[in-house]
């Protein structure tokens, strides 16, 4: 995909049958310690995202912020959808890592403990991810470009779930989770709740802090 790290785009969309292997993070940055211009454009991005939202964050004034022209910035990205893809990609806490630590860890430790800890870092991904994909949402033309790009990259918000599922089948294949759990259902709960919880927290303060929730969904669902 033009103008994404395929390296980092893994490590969100990581399908179930590469998750054997980890992709490595290579740094857009240089060794010197400067920043590269692809670096500026989405750190710009993510700023005009955040001040006023996807609709006003256009190739203009992330433009002005990265401090280049809007010709540089289409050298970098083909437009507007590609950009917001990449900042939701690279700007992000990363769930590949936390999946590829849960897979490596099958059959082994204390289970409870290591859901708990998927969970927090799911959590986490969803909370930071949640204000760029409600904006994609909201406008539909970049939603429609966006899924374009996700369905020819075969990258999707589904992909983590399955991959989780996979790791769920091969935990009970192991006796570690009850014959009776459905390890697709599970998946999509266990991270439909944290979807959930990341969008409530832009609305209101819930009153439980996030460690103790997160230990409550994985005792709930995977209760003997």
């Amino acid at each position: 995909m033009t103008g994404l790290s395929m390296p980092h785009v893994l490590l969100h969309g990581l399908p179930p049958q590469r998750m054997s292997c980890t992709p490595v993070w290579v740094s857009t940055r240089s060794y010197h310690g400067r920043m590269g211009t692809r670096d500026r454009i989405l750190d710009a991005a993510e700023q005009a995202i955040r001040e006023f939202g996807i609709a006003g964050a256009t190739t203009r004034r992330i433009a002005q912020r990265a401090a280049c022209s809007e010709a540089l910035l289409y050298k970098h990205f083909a437009g507007k959808e590609e950009i917001v893809l990449a900042v939701l990609l690279e700007r992000s806490p990363a769930l590949g890592p936390a999946l590829a630590k849960l897979r490596s860890s099958v059959g082994e430790g204390d289970l409870d403990a290591h859901l708990v800890e998927f969970t927090g870092k799911t959590l986490e991904f969803y909370t930071r991810a949640a204000a760029v994909a409600g904006g994609v949402l909201g406008d539909p033309p970049l939603m429609a470009g966006f899924r374009s790009m996700l369905a020819k990259a075969d990258l999707g918000p589904h992909l983590p779930i399955e991959a989780l599922a996979e790791i769920l089948r091969a935990e009970r294949q192991a006796g570690r989770i009850a014959a009776g759990v459905d390890p697709g259902a599970a998946a999509s709960l266990l991270m439909g709740a944290c979807f959930h919880r990341a969008s409530l927290t832009h609305f209101v303060d819930l009153p439980d802090d996030d460690a103790t929730w997160a230990a409550a969904v994985v005792d709930t669902l995977f209760r003997r």
